[in-house]
């Protein structure tokens, strides 16, 4: 596959600024919305979700996400003990390698340790903290942009030069669509994901009144660092197996194992709101986040204090440290192929 550099959309729709970047160059906000009343703001800081506005029964909008007012309070956010990566595009992988290093094709790369001597979610400069460019939008029924980014070779001394395109589409369904697709220069490893925190009472209640169902039978056992062990627990009789939807935990941090269908992998539902959301995705795992990184002190949208159990995340990838681990799926991005990545978080008012 032949590597085109793209450039920025010379025009772009539904676009305001958020905010100034420390060299003074400006991040924009850019809104979608359907037939239905559903929106969604992204910026280009970071490919990163801000607000995702959906209707419910009795008509009024919902932001089911968390999320800051301005690029300053994402950048503020990144100096915290841990960056919570608020709406993010986690890469170029997600979750944790083992002491930072992994091997191919016979040569051992040294990555940046950001994570008690490991790396988590592409390092101290990942794909969150990156300006994206915006190289194309539609407007009209189902309304997408998509953002693209350059990711130098040895980048967080990953291999190759990596070129990632991300699509949103909001359909007139209601459903979140991302694509994500990249291609390198040499051959190197990657893991993308989305880092939304949901919460479908809204970004200023609690999850725990919440219903989780996920359909998985095991999940990826892992030491007192998270990193995995390379075995798997099986999940009858567990706590944490939500095959049969149950409340949503204060705390959970797992990678669970999906097997390939065209089913929904997760689901959320609010009581409150008679909200539903499903979560569709190709990738092997999602990997479940609650309980954390928020900190008591991080002041979000509309002036909301978020707190430990603010959002859940559902974040659809490969599993972590799988390039250390010859059984786990395949995590190499061979040189000019192509990787392709799709995910769904669809949304139903169930009454």
């Amino acid at each position: 596959m032949e590597i085109k550099h793209k450039s920025h959309l010379k025009e772009t729709y539904n676009s305001k600024s958020f905010g100034l970047m420390p060299d003074h160059s400006e991040i924009l906000s850019f809104e979608l919305s359907n037939k239905k009343g559903m929106k969604i703001q992204i910026t280009n800081y970071g490919a990163t979700v801000t607000s995702l506005q959906v209707p419910v029964s009795n008509g009024n909008l919902i932001d089911v996400v968390l999320g800051f007012d301005s690029v300053s309070s994402y950048l503020e956010s990144y100096l915290l003990p841990s960056a919570p990566y608020f709406g993010t595009t986690v890469g170029r992988y997600a979750g944790r390698i083992n002491k930072g290093t992994f091997s191919l094709n016979g040569k051992t790369y040294e990555l940046t340790k950001n994570n008690n001597g490991n790396s988590l979610h592409g390092g101290n400069n990942g794909f969150g903290k990156k300006v994206w460019n915006v190289t194309n939008q539609t407007i009209g029924e189902n309304p997408s942009i998509t953002f693209s980014l350059i990711s130098e070779d040895l980048d967080e001394n990953y291999p190759g030069e990596l070129h990632v395109d991300l699509t949103y589409t909001l359909t007139e369904d209601n459903e979140l669509k991302l694509d994500y697709k990249a291609v390198s220069t040499e051959d190197t490893i990657i893991n993308l994901t989305h880092h939304s925190y949901f919460n479908l009472d809204g970004h200023d209640g609690s999850v725990l009144n919440q219903t989780v169902f996920i359909d998985a039978e095991k999940i990826v056992e892992t030491n007192h660092e998270n990193i995995p062990t390379g075995k798997f627990i099986d999940l009858t009789n567990h706590e944490f197996d939500f095959r049969s939807a149950k409340s949503c935990p204060a705390s959970i941090d797992n990678s669970f194992v999906i097997e390939q269908s065209n089913n929904a992998v997760a689901a959320l539902f609010s009581s409150k709101n008679n909200l539903k959301m499903s979560v569709y995705t190709n990738q092997p795992s999602v990997h479940i986040y609650v309980g954390g990184n928020c900190f008591d002190i991080l002041k979000g949208k509309n002036d909301v204090v978020y707190h430990k159990t603010s959002g859940i995340c559902f974040e659809t990838q490969n599993f972590p440290d799988a390039p250390n681990q010859a059984h786990f799926p395949n995590s190499i991005l061979k040189k000019n192929e192509e990787y392709i990545q799709k995910t769904i978080y669809k949304f139903e008012n169930i009454n």
